[in-house]
């Protein structure tokens, strides 16, 4: 039944006069600041109506290349101003957009291609350009826009992104999105080792990106980073933040700590999305004594708490508010924050208090909420949460038994209602804000003649935060190395997929029942990057 159609209390649904659409935050933003800079990068820079009018004028061409609402849009693209506008058509023409990490292996990218059965995309022209990559696009999308990166040769059957936008209506397309429709599929890594296609709504990113302008008092004067990957959630919903209030982001094609400490200076960078090891680097790089980081007010964190004496050392010299948040793509983030306040009060695995838009409890294994103090699942409740796995009703249900979203991570609220994180149910290693399922490397391993079993783990990193760290038995009558396993790796896994170190064991810790136990291994070898 159509929204339309719905009656309530014998009144009739509001329909199209109640939307949510993310394909409004950018139209509603250029009526409220049409001259003010939306983005910039390197010597572009793109006014609130210029970024509207490009994102009207592809979100045409895609309508006029024979997609209907509901069709699936692939992209493989690291970020960039013409990306920005590739999302935001996609969603303004009721299309539904399928990021691809641009780190995964080609197989992965084909399985992405496929399970979503996606038929158009755009590319990166440099990431086109890899023969390995090309092929799963050859050979499943009928259509590829490429962005002019290094402004490679442009071929049938591509299309270079400037000719997308000539002779284009700059009005916007007039499609009916209901707040429920799915807006995106963004597939994360697995526990079974395939990515999982996580469906968010409309609703689901409108709602988290206000809820992030309230809880980091985001403002229409802020400069703002767009150096974490866009095809992430995480980058994504705050990138959408900033547009809500007539901020200025400015997107950065990676992270390098001397362009960094220079992009704050040039820019006048007042707020600042980075991982803990990015943190580091940038008071460690010699460019900080001379570079000019007045201009911060607010820096995030994601994926790990920050070490003590980092984090001291950092509200010291580079900014007085640092805050961490934490999310899932299922949960669109974030959901739950550390607030600057709470920062130097608690050291650990504090994750802080719920968003506002979130309920954040503690379940146990048969659905109880537990009280304060006490170790369970962590669970949550919200309009950002998924509208379900793509083409996968089993974990669908388990994700959402007894009512709740659950993470898979354990945790308990302390005596303030601050929220430790204790531990992982699942088996996924967190390495440089990236997720990978250990039976998928572990899957990898046993596939070599020389390797009987094989068991991954994530161990600390001082850079990576976790890095993942094979532990391998070998047959005793092939001789292997740490370098031939690697490389063996290296040619079926994506790049931050590898593991950084293998260690060969004539055994490994299991149960009675011939279980591997992980929990001794990374006990063991805690110290090992040390």
């Amino acid at each position: 039944m159509s929204q339309s159609a719905l009656v309530t209390h014998g009144i009739p649904s509001p329909g199209a006069i109640g939307r949510i659409a993310i394909g409004d935050i950018v139209r509603r933003a250029a009526r409220r600041y049409p001259d003010r800079i939306a983005l910039i990068e390197g010597d572009a820079r793109l006014t609130f109506v210029e970024l509207d009018t490009a994102i009207n004028r592809f979100a045409n061409f895609l309508l006029g290349s024979g997609l209907a609402k509901g069709d699936r849009v692939a992209s493989l693209c690291a970020n960039s101003w013409q990306f920005v506008v590739v999302m935001f058509a996609i969603h303004k023409a009721g299309l539904i957009w399928v990021p691809i990490n641009t780190g995964l292996a080609p197989d992965d990218v084909r399985f992405i291609l496929d399970h979503s059965e996606s038929r158009f995309a755009i590319v990166d022209d440099t990431l086109y350009a890899d023969p390995a990559l090309r092929q799963p696009f050859d050979e499943l999308v009928r259509r590829v826009v490429l962005i002019p990166i290094a402004n490679h040769e442009v071929k049938d059957p591509t299309i270079g992104f400037a000719d997308t936008l000539v002779g284009r209506s700059e009005t916007e397309p007039d499609v009916n999105i209901d707040d429920r429709d799915v807006a995106q599929i963004m597939y994360t890594s697995g526990t079974t080792g395939r990515p999982k296609g996580v469906m968010q709504s409309h609703l689901a990113v409108y709602i988290a990106s206000l809820g992030n302008v309230i809880e980091m008092e985001a403002r229409h004067d802020d400069v703002a980073s767009a150096l974490m990957p866009l095809f992430h959630c995480a980058q994504h919903t705050f990138l959408c933040g900033f547009l809500h209030v007539g901020a200025t982001s400015v997107i950065m094609r990676g992270f390098d700590a001397g362009k960094l400490i220079a992009t704050i200076a040039k820019e006048r960078l007042s707020w600042v999305f980075a991982l803990p090891l990015m943190y580091s680097a940038i008071l460690d790089h010699p460019a900080r004594s001379t570079g000019d980081l007045t201009s911060l007010r607010f820096c995030l964190y994601a994926m790990a708490p920050m070490a003590e004496t980092l984090l001291r050392r950092l509200i010291g010299e580079i900014c007085p508010n640092f805050a961490l948040a934490s999310g899932q793509t299922e949960m669109y983030p974030a959901t739950v924050f550390f607030k600057p306040e709470q920062q130097l009060r608690r050291f650990g695995g504090y994750w802080g208090e719920s968003s506002i838009i979130n309920d954040t409890a503690i379940m146990n294994d048969e659905g109880r909420l537990l009280p304060r103090g006490e170790i369970g699942e962590i669970v949550h409740r919200g309009p950002n949460v998924l509208v379900g796995y793509y083409k996968n009703p089993e974990a669908t249900a388990e994700v959402r038994k007894f009512g709740w979203h659950h993470t898979g991570d354990l945790g308990m609220f302390d005596a303030d209602g601050q929220l430790l994180f204790t531990d992982r149910k699942k088996d996924m290693i967190k390495t440089g804000g990236e997720n990978v399922p250990s039976v998928k490397v572990e899957s990898v391993l046993l596939r070599h003649a020389a390797v009987a079993n094989a068991v991954v783990i994530g161990l600390p990193h001082p850079r990576w935060i976790e890095a993942v760290t094979a532990f391998v038995i070998p047959k005793a009558a092939i001789a292997v190395t740490e370098e031939e396993l690697i490389q063996h790796c290296k040619e079926h896994l994506g790049g931050f997929e590898v593991p950084k170190a293998v260690r060969f064991v004539e055994s490994l810790p299991m149960t009675s029942t011939g279980k591997i136990q992980k929990h001794p291994l990374r006990q063991q070898y805690r110290g090992l990057y040390d």
